[in-house]
């Protein structure tokens, strides 16, 4: 893919992961500069502490604004985001250096610390513009290949095994497999790099259930807990179907007389929680079943390409199970749009 048709971002002021890179950044940068001209040790933290003083006034409406105006900011096309985004940030600094500045000689001391300000800022677009990049889905692709990859080649096998065993005697539901199929490889052969609602990820994997439950027969059982699940939420695609694969392959197949799998979607305020939990397999079993974490591990890059800080993705064995718990922050998608990943992860 051309590098050029994948475009630059601007980062989400809003999210936590950004706004603590920009403080430790601000803070680093202070920190040096106290020490720039320091003739006398004993006198650096007394100019270190007044220099916080001026710092803190000047981020943080600085940070406000930005936190504020980072949606209209966002739609903007980079350059034109990009200057709105120091204009902000000098105003908001401007604004809360005035509070602790002297009456005399302020408005030489604003024109500095804007001029401050400004250089600042176009450090951390330079820099949270080379993170988007290197983190870029255009990098990522060979990962997202290697997610896709997950529906192992002998499930499809299997299926169409399955298919041509129902043909003569269960026509309809030999159709209804082969629609499922279609639907399942349809959205793995698609650009998936977009964010995407939490309800066609939650169909594509019930499609995916419908499929191994003829293969499974009634040894497949999962529970679903989703009444409290937003719907218009978004994730990254193919998120939930390698997580409920990979609790069939450990969880169902090894096992005798296996315990259900558990869905459990839910929202808390501005977070999204999604667990899947699976029955430990037998001991004997574990060596046979044992994987290499590819879906893991490429579930949790994703997570810090699309939400950096704000998402984390743990496991747990307990009571018999193998718990994966993830949790986002909530963003909406209406209708069937899609969110691209915004910079800064």
């Amino acid at each position: 893919m051309n590098p050029a048709t994948e475009p630059d971002l601007l980062p989400d002021f809003r999210n936590m992961g950004v706004i603590l890179r920009i403080l430790v950044f601000a803070h680093l940068a202070l920190f040096v500069y106290s020490l720039i001209g320091l003739a006398n040790w004993s006198t650096w933290a007394q100019r270190f502490s007044d220099s916080v003083l001026w710092l803190e006034f000047s981020l943080l409406p600085a940070l406000l604004l930005l936190g504020l105006a980072s949606p209209l900011l966002g739609r903007l096309p980079y350059n034109y985001g990009a200057a709105g985004v120091c204009l902000l940030a000098m105003i908001g600094g401007s604004i809360g250096r005035a509070v602790v500045l002297p009456v005399e000689g302020g408005e030489q001391l604003l024109l500095a610390g804007a001029m401050a300000i400004l250089a600042v800022s176009l450090t951390l677009l330079g820099y949270f513009r080379l993170k988007q990049r290197s983190l870029s889905p255009r990098l990522s692709e060979a990962r997202l290949a290697a997610l896709q990859s997950r529906i192992r080649p002998h499930f499809f096998f299997n299926s169409l095994n399955a298919v041509l065993s129902l043909i003569r005697s269960e026509p309809i539901k030999a159709e209804q497999m082969l629609e499922d199929l279609a639907d399942l490889f349809r959205v793995l052969m698609k650009d998936n790099r977009q964010l995407a609602r939490l309800d066609r990820e939650v169909d594509l994997t019930k499609r995916y259930l419908n499929i191994e439950a003829v293969r499974l027969g009634p040894r497949l059982k999962v529970d679903w807990h989703i009444d409290n699940m937003p719907g218009d939420a978004a994730v990254p695609p193919l998120m939930l179907q390698p997580l409920v694969e990979n609790a069939i392959y450990h969880g169902i197949e090894p096992a005798l007389e296996p315990a259900p799998i558990q869905v459990n979607i839910f929202r808390i305020r501005d977070q999204l929680h999604l667990d899947v939990r699976n029955p430990l397999p037998p001991v004997d079993a574990v060596r046979q079943h044992q994987g290499n974490g590819i879906a893991l591990e490429n579930i949790r890059e994703r997570l810090l390409l699309h939400f950096d800080a704000e998402a984390n993705l743990t496991t747990q064995a307990v009571n018999g199970y193998y718990q994966v718990h993830i949790v986002v922050p909530y963003r909406e998608i209406a209708h069937d749009d899609a969110i691209a990943p915004f910079s800064g992860r």
